[in-house]
């Protein structure tokens, strides 16, 4: 394997576990580690200048999220979704976010809103510009900020564990980017539904953008 880790810099007191975690998964989500590569402990250790401990721990959190996969006595390798697996996190992630549109909007301040509704218009322009990526990177932060407004700890910290499996799995996925392209129109009426409170609506019109009403 060669280096694709620079060593981390720990000098502003972060949880070790957490940044071992996020560097590797940056790691796949980025293609440094691809599809199909084993993963040695010991040399992501030697590359992040750290003990093994904390890569198996982050390998293990990886392996829950389907980004790696395991054979015991074999091999630790990169995962590469398939279509089931990419069809799966799409039906939880638009749940999910669904929910947190309920919740942050039953709670969040106006400043909270405010924020909220500067993203959604980002991706309503990302959406009527027929931008995929755009459109993707762009609902990810409106969602990371209405994740946040929930002011949910529990609900916050279940996200942040599954923020890198979405991204991979859904970012490239041509169905999950097509389809709600087609509604691209719909995209205005979930920003109206936003700035309204309507929690209901706001859920209601997202699952109709994916398709799954």
């Amino acid at each position: 394997m060669t280096d694709t880790l620079p060593p981390l810099d720990l000098s502003h007191g972060g949880i070790l576990s957490d940044e071992v975690y996020a560097t590797i998964g940056a790691a796949i989500l980025e293609g440094r580690l691809h599809p199909g590569q084993r993963l040695r402990d010991v040399e992501l250790a030697a590359q992040l200048g750290i003990s093994r401990t904390p890569v198996r721990e982050a390998l293990q959190r990886l392996e829950r999220f389907g980004l790696v996969e395991v054979a015991v006595g074999r091999y630790t390798r990169v995962s590469e979704p398939d279509e089931r697996l990419r069809a799966e996190t799409a039906d939880v992630t638009v749940h999910l976010m669904g929910n947190a549109l309920r919740m942050s909007l039953a709670v969040c301040s106006d400043a909270q809103l405010d924020e909220i509704l500067t993203a959604a218009d980002a991706v309503v322009r990302a959406a009527e510009s027929g931008d995929r990526l755009a459109l993707f990177d762009s609902s990810v932060t409106m969602f990371e900020g209405v994740t946040r407004a929930t002011g949910n700890s529990v609900f916050i910290g279940l996200m942040r564990e599954t923020a890198l499996t979405i991204q991979r799995n859904l970012r490239d996925w041509d169905r999950f980017l097509d389809v709600p392209l087609a509604r691209a129109g719909s995209y205005a009426a979930l920003r109206d539904s936003i700035a309204r409170r309507d929690g209901d609506g706001a859920e209601q019109t997202l699952r109709t953008i994916h398709g799954l009403s």
